[in-house]
């Protein structure tokens, strides 16, 4: 084969190239693109580096800022249920004086009924007892033929009511 036999011949010079090729290569991007590559690496993973922890002071701030705000809400809560404690027991303090008032007022209306009552029960029982005392007098005269005297009957009416 012609091939195998040229390969003594032209071994040192491909060599050569190849070297000559591979050392071309290693100094351009070797020394001259990977530094800069890795540059780029480095100051993009630094600038990961920095975000994470602005990140990190960022959510710190932000657990502060709620623990605060959480405070103030629980202290305005117990502020209004203080205020709402103190509107209810002022409106209770007023309900009982104007049902206590109200109740006054019923109380005397129902007072002066009773008395209306009372004194229109003993007039209708005086009334009542006059006309059983006439009626047991006219009874006594139709049965009996006597007259009784107005004071003896209504004493009889008065003895059995």
């Amino acid at each position: 084969m012609p091939q195998i036999a040229q390969l003594a011949a032209t071994y040192s010079s491909q060599i050569f190239w190849i070297l000559l090729t591979f050392g071309f290569v290693f100094f351009v991007i070797g020394l001259g693109m990977v530094p800069k590559v890795q540059s780029t690496v480095d100051l993009r993973d630094r600038k990961i580096a920095d975000d994470l922890a602005a990140a990190r002071e960022n959510s710190a701030a932000a657990d502060a800022l709620e623990a605060d705000w959480r405070t103030q809400e629980n202290e305005a809560r117990a502020a209004a249920q203080a205020r709402l404690a103190a509107a209810k027991a002022d409106a209770g303090r007023d309900r009982e004086a104007r049902l206590a008032k109200a109740d006054a007022a019923i109380g005397e209306t129902i007072a002066g009924a009773e008395a209306r009552i009372a004194d229109s029960r003993a007039k209708a029982l005086g009334d009542i007892e006059a006309v059983a005392a006439e009626a047991a007098a006219d009874i006594v005269r139709r049965l009996a033929g006597t007259d009784v005297p107005a004071d003896a009957a209504l004493k009889a009416v008065k003895a059995v009511i």
